[in-house]
């Protein structure tokens, strides 16, 4: 799948949104209110439908994500090697994943990526210019940087939230919560670690007041310190921590030591 994204994005003109569907001959893009759903790619119709009412770059990520649905049903031998291995909910849960990895190599290339590690490193500043660049959530680049790290780090995005809150990104307002009945806390809202890192952070675990990541929010300024990753029960292991802020959010890298122990 990720070759087959690569291919197609070789053949475009751009990356925008007219760009990234010039290889589709004969498809029309729609956007239109789809309630819950992000999007649709309809092969009877040659249409590729997208919600209207969602962010941008939620959109952008349905539209790779759409497009990698028409490129896999185009590869006759991909899509029947998937139809022998799997079946049912099974299938369309692997077919779903699939089409997640293409979206992200038609977003987020090898070579953007490598230039990013190259020039921050894997760091929390690294994590802002890839979001930016590719123009995707956080999220979204979190997951694509982890994979390409090679340091035992832990990403997280961490934002000012009120509780029932689901989503990467920070909901526009006051940052103390005025107005809103209840203040917010700083917690972690989404994280993964590069390949080989068996600890993770639990969304909704808070960031204490005193920590580097609740600092770089509080003066707005990049925080690069020896410090600790805080896990939700309190243990604190001890990590490199670069945290960026941008806007009410704060983009943060853990780099682990080589053996790292929790205390």
């Amino acid at each position: 799948m990720k070759q087959l994204a690569v291919s197609y994005a070789r053949t475009l003109p751009g990356l925008d949104t007219h760009g990234l569907m010039h290889g589709l001959d004969g498809v029309q893009l729609t956007f239109m209110p789809m309630g819950d759903r992000d999007g649709a790619f309809d092969p009877e119709h040659n249409v590729i439908l997208i919600n209207s009412r969602v962010r941008p770059e939620r959109q952008r990520f349905t539209l790779a994500h759409e497009i990698s649905h028409a490129l896999l049903l185009g590869d006759d031998d991909l899509l029947s090697d998937l139809h022998d291995s799997f079946e049912g909910d099974r299938l369309e849960q692997v077919i779903e994943t699939l089409c997640n990895v293409g979206a992200a190599a038609l977003l987020m290339p090898e070579e953007l990526l490598s230039d990013l590690l190259a020039r921050f490193g894997p760091t929390g500043r690294a994590l802002g210019e890839l979001a930016r660049r590719a123009d995707v959530s956080a999220s979204t680049a979190l997951y694509a940087l982890a994979e390409r790290t090679a340091a035992p780090v832990l990403y997280a995005v961490c934002a000012l939230t009120r509780a029932g809150a689901d989503d990467d990104e920070p909901h526009a307002g006051p940052p103390n919560g005025a107005g809103t009945g209840a203040p917010k806390i700083l917690t972690v809202r989404v994280a993964g670690g590069a390949p080989g890192v068996k600890y993770t952070l639990r969304p909704g675990t808070p960031i204490p007041d005193d920590h580097p990541v609740a600092v770089a929010l509080d003066t707005r300024l990049p925080i690069s310190q020896a410090s600790y990753v805080p896990f939700r029960s309190g243990r604190r292991m001890p990590a490199q921590v670069d945290a960026f802020p941008d806007r009410q959010r704060v983009l943060v890298s853990f780099l682990l030591p080589d053996r790292p122990g929790p205390t």
